[in-house]
């Protein structure tokens, strides 16, 4: 008994810090929350449409995916490492090219060139061993390296082949979705001192946070994003952001919010919230309850989904669909996998993302 008594008394002495922590958060996002709303019954702002519009028209050029309510592509379009031919086979013109388009968001991130910031990845002996269970370890380049040495071949066709290789390879080893919400927003004519054109969500992530503190405290900010909760009437040029965190796989929105601000005031290498992606509300259909955000390197091309959103106007927590087709999945099991073993649990909606944070345009 006595055991048992220290135990509860031991569990109550840890849990008054959480406790504590999230009375003194509830004031801070309340006000956020207010602050919210009161944007949010606005109408969007010139800037706000004019990322809008860029997002959907970058959409139309690159001609990529259509998610559906229900978490479903029922249109596949071009990927980055593609190309679409015209009619005849003759050839491409340059925007039906996948690599280029991408190519042209990383350049609204690095002015100066990216070649250098795009990694091409090998893995020892891929190329030249016969068996597929060959443990390798991981290599890593430049681009800019690969280019160097492309550059050396005097034939310039050949040159040309080798450099649009080594491009292409870049894209498909970088993860570009940051770039294009960078390209987007730097295209809708937004400064450097307005928004931190980046190679990772993060960035924006958390100067969006630290504008809404900022904002409680009475503290002038020149960022065009604020953080609000998810309970937040969507406009078109906001942007809505997902993590993607192992170690946060079952935290609630809020606790991962609330995470992100107590971590404003530390190293910015502290930061946890490290893999994330956010995308662009390019209309709103209220009508229908639907928004539709467009992202970049979303199954490896720049793609639309519709969301579902609440009566009242807010997203909804309904983005899962149930599997439909999967008790008509006859497919044998591998012979690998041990007799009677329960199969992988199904996800059917690529909606289903552990959404956090609506980035409102201010």
């Amino acid at each position: 008994m006595r055991i048992g008594l220290c135990a509860i008394v031991a569990a109550i002495g840890f849990a008054q810090p959480a406790l504590a922590q999230g009375e003194r958060a509830a004031p801070f996002w309340k006000t956020v929350q207010a602050t919210c709303d009161a944007t949010a019954a606005k109408p969007a702002s010139d800037i706000g449409r004019r990322i809008a519009q860029t997002a959907i028209d970058e959409f139309t050029s690159f001609d990529g995916h259509r998610i559906d309510s229900h978490g479903r592509i029922f249109r596949f379009g071009l990927t980055e490492a593609e190309h679409e031919e015209d009619d005849g086979g003759s050839g491409a013109s340059i925007g039906h090219l996948g690599w280029w388009h991408v190519m042209k968001y990383w350049r609204a991130v690095f002015d100066d060139g990216p070649n250098d910031k795009l990694e091409v990845r090998g893995y020892r002996d891929a190329s030249t061993s016969t068996e597929e269970n060959h443990n390798s370890e991981v290599l890593r380049t430049s681009a800019d390296q690969l280019l160097k040495l492309a550059d050396k071949v005097s034939d310039p066709e050949e040159r040309e082949i080798l450099r649009e290789a080594a491009f292409r390879a870049a894209i498909v080893d970088t993860s570009w979705s940051a770039a294009f919400i960078s390209y987007v927003v730097r295209q809708s004519g937004t400064s450097a001192n307005g928004f931190h054109f980046a190679n990772a969500h993060r960035v924006y992530i958390y100067d969006a946070f630290a504008t809404s503190a900022a904002e409680v405290a009475g503290k002038s900010d020149a960022h065009i994003y604020r953080a609000c909760p998810l309970a937040t009437r969507p406009r078109i040029g906001d942007l809505i952001c997902a993590q993607r965190e192992p170690a946060l796989a079952d935290a609630s929105e809020e606790a991962v919010r609330e995470r992100v601000r107590s971590e404003l005031d530390g190293s910015p290498d502290a930061r946890s919230i490290r893999r994330s992606h956010c995308e662009v509300v390019a209309y709103v259909d209220n009508g229908a309850r639907k928004a539709y955000t467009i992202g970049g390197n979303v199954n490896q091309a720049v793609t639309t989904r519709k969301l579902n959103l609440r009566r009242d106007g807010k997203f909804s927590a309904a983005q899962k669909s149930g599997c439909d087709g999967a008790a008509q999945w006859k497919l044998p099991q591998p012979l690998a996998q041990a007799a009677g073993a329960p199969a992988p649990a199904e996800k059917c909606s690529l909606n289903d993302k552990k959404w956090f944070v609506l980035l409102q345009m201010r």
